[in-house]
């Protein structure tokens, strides 16, 4: 079987550094019109219940919660577009104004002003791009070590332009910092008393249950197959343990389950449990889940939890790494939303589209707080999983599964061939490598010959040499690898360890 493994490791890529220069849209005399608002955002309705905790957990008026949410719709693909077309000098989007009305969008270079401008968003020039923060960001989470106190989260924060180290001993994690190998310009470290867990319950409650007493949250049905089921935190139980629902009785077992590294699982569940579109809301109603659609830093996002049920915020940061007791966790999403224990595994929702899942936090309800959640998107791909949408009218469509496991490789964009002999290996696609323009997930399988044992290795380029990002090494011929990474230069590299043969790779890149 195959066994994926993350990597991180990075190396800081040279660049001359650009005065930061923040470009108004419109500016140099020219008036740039309001990008036309798509026909989803003329036609609207928003969630059940969604307006009204925007405007309790944001300060909002109604009418500000309206026009936040239609500017979110509005700016999201221009966002998505600019980012494709800028690839390597992309240096990250978000949000600005009480109701998301400005999309502000970095390059690494002054030419990408115009065309940034063009699309209807403000233009900021970065002396660094997004891929450069995050390999700084993975360097400092193999160096830094293994204890929350010397550095409870680091993320990636577009906005400054910078990696940040959250820690309650500043001093300490500014003396590992200095002996690592990363521009120092390129971080800050702030004092802070942010020591995220992971929301687990040991009392009675409602959501679901592991054993007789320790309790989560549904985050999103799923379906693989024609298994249903649900995705969660990953820390809320191991694979094998059994689960039973609100209301006490029977209801499935975990399949997969990663934590710490990861802190994801799904479970199937048994008949008596259907796969539903739907988030509830905490006022006796749900939210319909139409797809997952990356949001990006400044937009609005819900959470639902079966402790402190419905609560909105903004999406602050992502590619945070959070350093629990238990180990480090990477590649979460930073939040304002507030969660208590219980609240593990439950739903992030931003308007319709599924986020993630409740991973853990700082803080509480009643004072606020910070949380964090693991992206949809690397647990479905990992599992071969199909969220459960409204795509079939309402009925509870799915969204394609992930392409399948290693019989002939098939539904995958490129399905490169080789021979290899024993101990020999070969770089994918031909002898070279691909250009990955945005953040997402890259999708890899291997059908080796009957008899040999073929290992599959997904590399990125770090301005200097190749790291090993993720890796799928079992005993078999056939292999599958899943990896969320960030616009960069990778390569897949196929191994022989034993057997020779014909072999086929089938990959998808983001």
């Amino acid at each position: 079987m195959s066994r994926r493994h993350a990597v991180t490791a990075g190396c800081v890529l040279a660049i001359s550094a650009l005065t930061l220069a923040t470009v108004p849209a419109g500016a140099n005399g020219r008036t740039v019109s309001p990008s036309p608002l798509p026909t989803a955002a003329k036609a609207m309705k928003p969630p059940p219940g969604m307006l009204g905790t925007l405007q309790r957990d944001l300060g909002l008026t109604r009418a500000e919660a309206e026009a936040r949410l239609v500017n979110e719709i509005r700016l999201m693909p221009i966002a998505e577009q600019l980012s494709r077309n800028l690839g390597a000098r992309f240096g990250g989007a978000w949000l600005r104004t009480k109701t998301a009305s400005t999309l502000v969008v970095a390059s690494t270079r002054a030419t990408d002003i115009p065309q940034i401008v063009a699309a209807g968003a403000q233009a900021e020039v970065v002396p660094r791009s997004l891929a450069e923060l995050s390999a700084i960001k993975a360097k400092l989470d193999a160096t830094l070590p293994p204890r929350p106190a010397v550095s409870s989260v680091r993320y990636v924060d577009v906005k400054r332009n910078k990696v940040v180290v959250l820690t309650t001993e500043p001093q300490v994690a500014e003396n590992f910092v200095q002996a690592s190998d990363v521009e120092q310009n390129a971080v800050v470290v702030l004092a802070s008393s942010e020591a995220p867990q992971p929301l687990y319950d040991l009392v009675g409650g409602t959501a679901y249950y592991v054993g007789t007493a320790s309790r989560c949250s549904v985050g999103f049905s799923v379906t693989k197959g024609v298994q249903t089921g649900f995705v969660t935190a990953g820390h809320c139980g191991g694979q094998g343990a059994a689960t039973t629902g609100f209301n006490r009785l029977a209801q499935g077992v975990f399949q997969g389950s990663s934590f710490p590294g990861n802190d994801y699982a799904w479970v199937a569940v048994n008949n008596n449990w259907a796969a539903k579109p739907a988030v509830d809301n905490g006022q006796g109603g749900t939210v319909p889940v139409a797809g997952a659609r990356i949001a990006i830093e400044g937009a609005s996002v819900c959470r639902s939890g079966s402790t402190t049920e419905w609560h909105c915020g903004l999406i602050q940061q992502r590619d945070a790494s959070v350093t629990y007791p238990q180990g480090a966790v990477l590649e979460l999403t930073r939040t304002s939303v507030c969660a208590e224990p219980g609240d593990s595994g439950g739903s992030f929702i931003a308007i319709d589209q599924a986020q993630g899942v409740t991973s853990g936090g700082s803080g509480d309800c009643a004072s606020g707080g910070v949380t964090y959640f693991q992206p949809i998107a690397e647990i479905l791909t990992t599992y071969g999983l199909a969220l459960t949408t409204t795509a079939a009218g309402g009925g509870g469509g799915t969204t394609p599964p992930a392409p399948p496991a290693a019989a002939g490789c098939t539904g995958y964009a490129s399905t490169p061939t080789g021979t290899l002999i024993v101990r020999q290996s070969a770089y994918l696609p031909r002898n070279a490598y691909y250009p990955a323009k945005v953040t997402g997930v890259h999708s890899g399988c291997l059908d080796g010959p009957t008899g040999a044992d073929f290992d599959l290795y997904l590399q990125k380029w770090t301005g200097s040499a190749w790291q090993v990002v993720a890796s799928s090494d079992g005993p078999g011929p056939d292999e599958r690898l899943a990896y969320t990474g960030t616009p960069g230069f990778y390569r897949y590299r196929v191994v022989s360890a034993t057997g020779a043969g014909a072999y086929t790779v089938g990959f998808t890149a983001p």
